[in-house]
């Protein structure tokens, strides 16, 4: 069966960096474009990071930019959101998302359970 395991959350000041890390199982990990969301009590989520198969192609929402890195190995079935200078603001959970699509070009889509991240002083 499939799973998504996120981790690496925790407490930090701003200012400080925390690494995520998010580990698939049951699918091929490899066929899936794979994507960070977060969400914050009251919120909407929203996207944070994404990253193409390959890992090559990525993306991070301008709110981020500049301050997080997405990456993957799909060797270890792996991806990682590497978060430096953290704000308040960046307090929420942190979600992991694959997708893909079928043959009939029907969306496939997995979440993980969620990493809680709170930055406070």
């Amino acid at each position: 069966q499939v799973q998504i395991v996120e981790s690496g959350g925790g407490s930090v000041q701003p200012g400080g960096s925390l690494r995520l890390s998010c580990v698939g199982s049951g699918f091929t990990f490899s066929n899936y474009d794979m994507n960070w969301y977060r969400q914050a009590p009251g919120r909407e989520r929203e996207l944070v990071a994404g990253t193409a198969t390959a890992g090559g192609s990525t993306n991070v929402a301008d709110s981020v930019k500049g301050r997080f890195t997405i990456s993957r190995d799909n060797a270890k079935n792996t991806v990682y959101l590497q978060m430096n200078s953290l704000k308040p603001e960046d307090t929420a959970v942190y979600y992991c998302n694959a997708r893909a699509y079928d043959y009939t070009k029907r969306p496939i889509i997995y979440w993980g359970q969620g990493t809680q991240v709170t930055v406070s002083s």
